[in-house]
C-alpha cells in the first residue's frame, strides 16, 4: 500500500474514534491517560488538558508523546509525535476539529484549560482480523 493510502486509512480510522490513550514522560517514567481527541487531515491529534495535570507538567519538560487509538474489532493505530501547545488562530482552527465530540466542548471555558496539537513522526495501522495481519507503518 502506498504512503498516501496508508495515511488516508489512518485518517478515516481516527475520524471513527473519540478517545485514545496518550502517554507522556515524567523524567524517565511514562504516564498514560485516556483522553478525548480530534484530528487533522495531516494526522495531527488535537487534545486539551489542564495546566494542573501531570500530562501538562510532563509536556512542559518533554514534548515527545505516544498514543494508541482503537482496538474495537481488533483494529488499532499506534502513534508517536511531538506535542505543541496551541495559541491564536491555530488554536481556534484546531478547537473546531477537536469538538467533533460535542462532550469535549464542556471544558472549553474552564480555568487553566489548554490545547495541544501533536505533530506525528510515526504511525502503525494494524488490522488483526485479516490473515496475514494487515499492518502498515508510515514515517512523517
Amino acid at each position: 500500500m502506498k504512503e498516501k493510502e496508508i495515511k488516508k486509512l489512518i485518517y478515516i480510522f481516527f475520524k471513527s474514534h473519540k478517545i485514545c490513550v496518550l502517554t507522556t514522560v515524567n523524567g524517565v517514567e511514562p504516564q498514560a491517560a485516556a483522553i478525548e481527541f480530534g484530528e487533522t487531515p495531516e494526522l495531527e491529534i488535537i487534545f486539551d488538558t489542564f495546566t494542573t495535570s501531570r500530562k501538562y507538567k510532563n509536556l512542559k519538560e518533554n514534548l515527545k508523546v505516544a498514543a494508541v487509538i482503537g482496538w474495537d474489532k481488533n483494529v488499532t493505530v499506534q502513534y508517536e509525535g511531538r506535542a505543541l501547545e496551541l495559541e491564536g488562530a491555530e488554536l481556534e482552527k484546531c478547537k473546531a476539529l477537536y469538538f467533533k465530540n460535542p462532550r469535549a466542548k464542556k471544558w472549553e471555558n474552564k480555568k487553566d484549560n489548554v490545547y495541544f496539537k501533536i505533530i506525528p513522526v510515526w504511525a502503525r495501522y494494524s488490522d488483526l482480523n485479516k490473515y496475514p495481519w494487515e499492518i502498515h507503518e508510515v514515517r512523517f
